[in-house]
Order: structure tokens, then sequence, then C-alpha cells
């Protein structure tokens, strides 16, 4: 029977996130989309009141390490147990190695790793007690083959499957697995703004030669919080129609 505790999704508010929350929804889980953007979480709040979905919001700048901690404690004492963390929130601030600087540097490892791995040690601790977790971290094909003009990025999002391997040993006796999905070309509002030539440069390295959407990688998240997946840990899915075969 599929577990039933409480999911969930940093950076749930738009893009790969809202998707996953979806999905996870209609996988028949309560979900909690975490996010920075108030707007979009008010959004995302009417829309699950008016369609009945059972979906919470909260409002939280994920690098604050303390009041993400107290967060994650507080949504898992009010709903008996964190059972699913998916670690989606991120950011890009790319350019060429000599061109980025400290602070482009530092914002994206605080945001696409640091709290990945706070969030993960506020969630294992509530999934410990009872004996069962899912998490699921968004990596990046950038992380698995490199990208250039990326190297903050994919430096954030290979660390992350290295964190992701290093939990999945340390928790598998206890029920608890970790796993990636390394999304490739993905349509969101991010890739929206690329040029035209960028576009079709990006799709020439494709062998499916297209580029994917949210809900692909929202269902291979599905997938690893499912039951379906309880004996696969630590282990990295590319949802990229080839690109880093």
């Amino acid at each position: 029977m599929t577990e039933k505790r409480l999911a969930i999704v940093t950076g749930g508010g738009r893009g790969i996130g809202l998707a996953i929350v979806m999905a996870l929804e209609k996988q028949g889980r309560k979900v909690v989309a975490m996010d920075i953007d108030k707007a979009r979480l008010a959004e995302l709040q009417e829309k699950a009141e008016k369609e009945g979905l059972d979906i919470l919001t909260e409002c939280i700048d994920i690098t604050d390490s303390d009041a993400l901690t107290a967060c994650m404690e507080r949504l898992g004492d009010a709903h008996g147990g964190i059972g699913i963390l998916v670690n989606n929130a991120g950011i890009t601030r790319d350019g060429l190695v000599v061109t980025i600087s400290d602070d482009d540097f530092d914002k994206v490892i605080a945001i696409n790793l640091k709290a990945s791995f706070v969030a993960t040690r506020a969630a294992t601790k509530s999934m410990m007690r009872h004996r069962f977790g899912r998490i699921i971290s968004i990596s990046s094909v950038s992380g698995v083959i490199g990208n250039a003009g990326q190297s903050n990025y994919a430096a954030s999002k290979a660390a992350l499957i290295g964190m992701s391997k290093c939990v999945a040993r340390e928790f598998a006796k206890r029920n608890i697995t970790a796993n990636c999905v390394a999304p490739g070309f993905i349509v969101t509002e991010m890739t929206a703004v690329l040029p035209e030539k960028a576009k079709d440069y990006a799709k020439s390295a494709i062998p499916m030669n297209k580029f994917g959407a949210v809900e692909d990688i929202a269902n291979a998240v599905a997938f690893f919080a499912s039951d379906d997946s309880g004996y696969i840990t630590g282990q990295v899915l590319c949802v990229d129609g080839g690109m880093a075969m």
C-alpha cells in the first residue's frame, strides 16, 4: 500500500517543482509546496482549495537553515511524520570560470546544495522514527557530464549525487532510500527565454531532438516516491532524451 505520510517539495511554486507537487498529490499524498515566492504560493493555495487538492504551502527562504529545520520539524510533528522529501529548489548564475564571482558561486551552492543537505538532515530524523522514507534530489545532466559556463551549477548538482549516495548507504537499513533525477533540457520559464539559435544547438545534442516536459521529471519523481521503487537506492535517473548516455 502506498505510504501516506507527508511529502515536501522545495521550490514547489512553479515549473518542475509545481509539476512534482501535482504528481505526488495525484498519487494520493498530502503535499507541502515550499517556495520563497508568496504570489505563486497564493495561486497554488487558491487552486488547491478550489479543486479540493491535498496541498499545503509554506513560504520560506530555504537558505535560512534554522528556519528550514524548524519548519520541517513542525510539519513532521503536525502530519504524522515526513515520508517523502523532494530537494527541487535550485538557481543558476551562469558564466565562464574566469567571470563567476564568489557571490554567484556561493548563492548557487547555498540554494542548490546546502539547503538540500539541511532539509535532508531534518527529514531523515523523522523518517528514522517511522522506518520509512523516500528522498529524491533533482540533479542535472550538467552534474553528470558537465556544461561549459555552469561550473558553479554543475558542481552543486554533482555534489547532490554524491550526497544522495552517502545518504542511501547511511539509511538503507532503516527503509529510507535516496535517489536523484537528472533532467536534461526541460521546457520551463528558464528555457523559454533562450535564443532560438541556442535552443537549436541544444536540441542537436539530444538524440531525441526535443526538449522534455516538466511532467517527464514529475513522473520520474513519482516513481521514486512509490512502493514500486522500494529496492532502488543510490541511483541517478537521467531524464534527458538520451543526452547524457
